[in-house]
């Protein structure tokens, strides 16, 4: 058993199993108490671009899970005209541009200090400093203000406690769930809240304002941003270097910096950040010639679609079915992406420059959402 492997496996002791037993059933398969699910990457990227036959809105899909949570104006829940509306106003908020200069900025002093304990030859934690880093973008975000790395590690903690309590057939949270939740939100959309009011166009949530977003609007925004923007890059880092290490290309890679954007695609499809979508099925269709009834639950095994076109390769191009389909695809692609990839650009070109790195300690992390590393221990073996 691979290290990625092993990582799913914790996480999801009995689920993961499951989910590659159903692959094997063919590229759509209906599953008793789960629903029906799409593991051909080509299949799964019909669902995502068909808003209105698969939506986010009907029983069993995002929006059953997290409206409870977070009203009913945050894009992971809308559909039609009124998710078209919110997105144009927020997509201006995540351009390139943008989220570069954030997270230079935000980012300056945690990665020279990274740099410098690498320099020193001292071991290094990648899964805490991604969860710190993680934190400290996430926390400018939505505007936090004087934060420490024991409070930017306490709000990953928060967020992956939330996100914790969904499983492959979980359609609802129960109230116990979504109390504790509202107890974690509230007090991050005050903050998110004071930084709206304030109206200060150089944060994120000031922006907001000036867009033309509700108080209560950029309040779920803030919570949508914080359950979805911590846990991608905090799990994406550890298992970049770690595939990178294990699979010999590190060195590769230092030596080339035009391939860093081609490896980190690759490493999210075989990591996949997001391993499952959901969909609610609102008129009749068919999917890879399987029906599908209104009322139906789709479930996209992304994993199972990355998976597919086999172990990690930094030479193998990505068919156009594809491409960034952990993200998503159509109208509901992933808004954060630039966010993202602004982070671990910057994190993975910092490590690189300490290459060759070696991992000293591993271990898996268990009871969690998105699988990923407890402890990823690496070393400069450039240092004195």
């Amino acid at each position: 058993m691979n290290w990625e492997e092993r990582l799913y496996t914790a996480a999801h002791p009995f689920a993961y199993p499951l989910l590659r037993a159903v692959a094997r059933r063919g590229p759509v398969v209906r599953v008793p108490g789960v629903g029906v699910v799409v593991n051909d990457a080509a299949a799964a990227r019909a669902v995502l671009m068909d808003g209105e036959t698969f939506r986010k809105d009907g029983p069993g899909s995002p929006g059953d899970l997290w409206t409870p949570v977070l009203g009913p104006s945050v894009l992971l829940n809308m559909e039609g005209e009124a998710h078209r509306a919110l997105r144009r106003r927020l997509t201006d908020l995540f351009v390139p541009s943008y989220t570069e200069s954030l997270c230079a900025r935000v980012l300056a002093d945690p990665l020279d200090r990274l740099a410098g304990s690498l320099r020193r030859g001292a071991t290094v934690d990648l899964a805490d400093f991604a969860r710190v880093m993680a934190g400290t973008v996430i926390g400018e975000v939505i505007g936090l203000e004087g934060g420490t790395e024991a409070a930017y590690r306490d709000l990953f903690e928060r967020g992956e406690r939330i996100v914790a309590a969904v499983s492959l057939r979980t359609r609802r949270l129960s109230p116990s769930q979504v109390r504790r939740a509202r107890e974690v939100l509230g007090p991050l959309g005050d903050i998110a809240v004071k930084a709206y009011l304030a109206g200060d166009e150089s944060t994120v949530m000031g922006r907001m304002r000036a867009l033309g977003l509700s108080e209560d609007e950029a309040r779920g925004a803030a919570g949508a941003f914080f359950l979805t923007g911590t846990e991608t890059v905090a799990t994406l880092l550890p298992r970049l270097v770690a595939l990178l290490h294990d699979h010999g290309q590190l060195l590769r890679v230092a030596a080339a910096p035009s391939l860093l954007d081609r490896a980190i695609e690759e490493a999210m499809r075989v990591a996949t950040p997001t391993p499952v979508m959901l969909r609610s099925v609102h008129r009749p269709a068919a999917v890879a010639g399987v029906a599908i009834r209104p009322g139906d639950r789709v479930l996209i095994a992304t994993h199972n679609c990355c998976r597919a076109y086999g172990p990690f390769d930094l030479d193998r191009p990505h068919p156009p079915e594809l491409r960034r389909l952990w993200f998503g695809a159509g109208p509901h692609f992933c808004i954060g992406y630039p966010l993202a990839m602004a982070q671990i650009r910057l994190a993975a070109r910092t490590l690189l420059a300490a290459a060759p790195l070696v991992i000293t300690r591993r271990a898996a992390a268990r009871n969690v959402l998105i699988p990923t590393y407890r402890v990823l221990a690496v070393r400069s073996e450039a240092a004195p």
